[in-house]
């Protein structure tokens, strides 16, 4: 046990690979983050060449997160199980849901070994609550599942609020996506919530599209940005919160002037009946 009151997994074997662009460090910069190598800014600044808003559209991103974390939590939502966390900064999961109920539980599952040692760090001590940090892969979800220190920290018999923010685009259709998801939704109680934000290509340039997903090739992750069709798959039997599934910047903003961000994505909050 730790400080946070749940129980900790040892630190797996570090191989941060920095030679190889990581999306999560990719994405750190984007935010302004310090946690990147040399070649993640690199690649970074390929995808801002090709778009220059894009630094803009993922605090964009965050911005939403921060916002249906508060709602979902508001709603008596009180288990969180946020995967493909990212590297952490200002506004995470458990401070946005823990302003609401002290009492919430959140477990962060990523694949990357610098976004869990940098989750541990952030977390060590009791000021930030209950929360766990798991080193696991979207692409095996039935592992994360049955993972004993998630069926620890979370009751899966309760709601439970799934997080899959701005991560379902580096799951390439081989890979089965829409499989994924259903695992996940399938083994959450009735008043569960799924919270999403995908990238597409609906509202930019076919060949700028391409190109970044060509240097997303040469990352750690390929990137599948889908059309609005592809991600209402997601949604299929959930009953989808207003505004419903929208871009990004446009689930409930908080100003008119964030509504019109440029954003490459569409975000939505769903409950499952």
């Amino acid at each position: 046990m730790d400080g946070t009151g749940l129980a900790q997994e040892p630190p797996p074997a570090t191989d941060l690979r920095p030679e190889i662009p990581h999306p999560a460090r990719i994405y750190d910069y984007f935010l302004g983050g310090k946690d990147n190598f040399p070649a993640d800014r690199a690649a970074a600044e390929q995808i801002i060449a090709i778009a220059p808003g894009i630094p803009e559209a993922a605090k964009a991103n965050r911005a939403f997160l921060q916002r249906a974390v508060r709602f979902v939590a508001e709603q008596g939502v009180d288990q969180f199980l946020d995967i493909g966390t990212g590297i952490p900064t200002e506004g995470n999961t458990h401070e946005v849901a823990q302003q609401v109920d002290p009492q919430v539980r959140v477990v962060y599952v990523d694949n990357d070994p610098i976004v869990l040692a940098h989750a541990r760090a952030l977390m060590a001590g009791p000021s930030h609550g209950r929360t766990l940090a798991l080193q696991a892969d979207l692409r095996d979800p039935a592992a994360i599942l049955a993972d004993q220190q998630v069926r620890e920290a979370l009751d899966f018999d309760r709601p439970i609020a799934l997080m899959l923010i701005a991560v379902l685009h580096f799951i390439d259709e081989e890979q089965d996506p829409y499989g994924i998801v259903k695992t996940l939704l399938d083994a959450l109680a009735p008043g569960s919530f799924l919270i999403m934000s995908h990238g597409t290509g609906d509202f930019g340039d076919p060949a700028q599209t391409e190109a970044g997903k060509e240097v997303y090739r040469r990352a750690a992750a390929q990137a599948t940005p889908r059309p609005r069709a592809q991600i209402e798959r997601f949604l299929e039997g959930l009953e989808l919160v207003e505004p419903g599934l929208v871009v990004i910047p446009q689930w409930r903003p908080e100003s008119a002037g964030a509504a019109d961000v440029w954003a490459p994505g569409y975000a939505v909050v769903a409950r499952k009946r």
